[in-house]
């Protein structure tokens, strides 16, 4: 609240109520700071601390989520406490909003009229005509609703010889002699698999609308759904893996163990293709394998009818497959951004001016891979061709430069022998204007996979392959 102290009132009880105004709004905007600084402390220690004590993201997107609601509900009381429609308008036209942009045109539309009870002008009494309406459009939302399907099958006899009975047969159902249609067993599985709702609380929502299913009812539902799912799962992977370049990646995936009461970890293997940055002819898409352990075996049997580009980071099990195979059939395209990471790392510890360097001149060609991404593949090498090798080809030498400088065991050392080490296939999107340079499209398909949280094997068969 801001006060004018020029033109202060002199009435005695005026001046009370400003004061108590001004003091409840410095207690609102005291816990506010406050809680501000209790995010950007968190924030620092996100940043900046032990990874102990380190904050996930989904942490940090709750404080800001209840800072928000916060802020939002303080807003709330001061529109209610304002006597003045005239300044309640002035306050929500000043206030910044988001996400007031055209809603959908493909939404259906509910309109609600809202007209005078009276047609007769105020003034004169005649009759009024309408000439022009205001219209503002709300989102709204029609709740899920829960309904019986019921199917009735008529039968039939004859009446002439009385022995004929004819009825049209039983639809097979997904679940055998189970109730849920084929809707319902979507929700389950996108609930639990997209939303990450475990079934025991998906059963306790539909106990809140007077639906008794228990937990392993639903486990059921999953299972035979998996089983149904599996032929387009299969197609899937087999349609990902038909494609010549294909990116790979794997992470851990905690797997309940309930044999020892505990978690086990197991591996996701991630498949994944997308040509939308060279305009290329192929849906993006990517496919999961799970495999118990990292065993080199396991993309060697996922992979063992693909031919094409593998882009991958430097996992040794991808290397495997190209010195098993003598015709040349795979090629492996790594990874600038894996490459990138021990530089940028020891930079952030170390302030080092080498490291700065190498990080600099990297940058380099992500800026010139901004520029091109979108275009033709050929337009895309020929670019790389005249602006990126020249940069790539000073960074090989720079770096043979600066190796033998360095102790062997420094980390930054480490680092650029893993550049070299890797080096054949780095400079590969030189010469292809398909290939990307980093395996970022194949990790941000695996980015979900950390909000799954532990797995019952069952949930995994269908990623089995």
């Amino acid at each position: 609240m801001q006060i004018d102290l020029t033109a202060l009132p002199d009435d005695s009880t005026v001046l009370q109520r400003m004061v108590r105004d001004a003091l409840t709004e410095r207690d609102t905007l005291t816990a506010e700071i406050e809680k501000l600084q209790s995010l950007i402390h968190k924030l620092l220690r996100h940043r900046f601390g032990r990874r102990s004590e380190q904050l996930s993201s989904d942490q940090l997107m709750l404080a800001m989520e209840d800072l928000e609601q916060e802020v939002a509900e303080q807003e709330a009381a001061k529109d209610a406490a304002e006597q003045s429609e005239e300044k309640r308008r002035q306050r929500s036209t000043a206030r910044p909003l988001r996400n007031l942009g055209a809603l959908p045109a493909h939404l259906p539309r509910d309109e609600v009229v809202i007209d005078v009870d009276s047609k007769e002008c105020p003034c004169c009494r005649g009759a009024l005509h309408l000439i022009d309406e205001t219209r503002t459009e709300m989102l709204d939302r029609v709740p899920a609703q829960l309904r019986v399907k019921v199917i009735r099958r008529p039968r039939y006899g004859c009446r002439a010889c009385g022995e004929a009975v004819v009825q049209a047969p039983a639809p097979e159902r997904p679940t055998d002699g189970g109730m849920a249609t084929e809707a319902l067993l979507a929700q389950v599985v996108i609930a639990k698999f997209c939303d990450f709702l475990p079934l025991y609380r998906q059963s306790e929502m539909l106990k809140r609308e007077g639906i008794t299913i228990d937990r392993s009812t639903l486990s059921a539902w999953v299972g035979r759904t998996c089983w149904w799912l599996r032929p387009l799962y299969d197609l899937m992977v087999s349609t990902v893996l038909s494609a010549p370049k294909v990116f790979a990646d794997d992470t851990t995936l905690p797997v309940l163990d309930p044999g020892r009461g505990k978690t086990k970890t197991g591996r996701l293997w991630c498949y994944a293709v997308d040509d939308r940055p060279w305009k290329g002819p192929t849906h993006p898409a990517a496919a999961y394998v799970y495999s118990e352990d990292r065993k080199a075996t396991h993309p060697t049997a996922h992979l063992v009818k693909f031919r094409g580009m593998l882009q991958v980071d430097g996992y040794s099990g991808f290397a495997s497959l190209v010195t098993e195979r003598r015709d040349g059939s795979i090629k492996l395209a790594f990874c600038w951004a894996h490459t990138r990471r021990p530089f940028y790392e020891f930079f952030v510890s170390t302030k080092s001016p080498i490291a700065a360097e190498a990080l600099a001149r990297i940058g380099k060609l992500y800026e010139i891979e901004a520029e091109i991404r979108g275009h033709p593949a050929e337009h895309r090498r020929a670019v790389r061709q005249e602006r990126s090798r020249p940069i790539v080809e000073a960074l090989h030498a720079w770096l043979q430069e600066q190796l033998p400088r360095l102790s062997g065991s420094s980390p930054l050392a480490k680092a650029m022998r893993y550049a070299l080490r890797h080096w054949s296939g780095l400079v590969l999107f030189l010469d292809d204007g398909r290939i990307e340079m980093d395996t970022n499209t194949v990790e941000r398909a695996m980015r979900p996979v950390a909000t799954l949280g532990p797995l019952c094997t069952s949930s995994l068969s269908i990623w089995k392959h």
